[in-house]
């Protein structure tokens, strides 16, 4: 089995890099939002 040179573990190009991070932050963001939300509500659950 072969690989090719071009996969061989290098790292991807900046605006590449750029375009990932951006679109984890996309993602991320309102994920981290709705999981507050969630935790604040089920809170409320336990108390009076």
């Amino acid at each position: 089995m072969t690989t090719s040179p071009a996969s061989s573990g290098t790292a991807p190009e900046p605006r590449r890099t750029g375009l990932i991070v951006l679109a984890w932050l996309w993602v991320g963001i309102p994920l981290a939002y709705g999981v507050y939300e969630l935790v604040l509500k089920a809170a409320q659950l336990f108390t009076d």
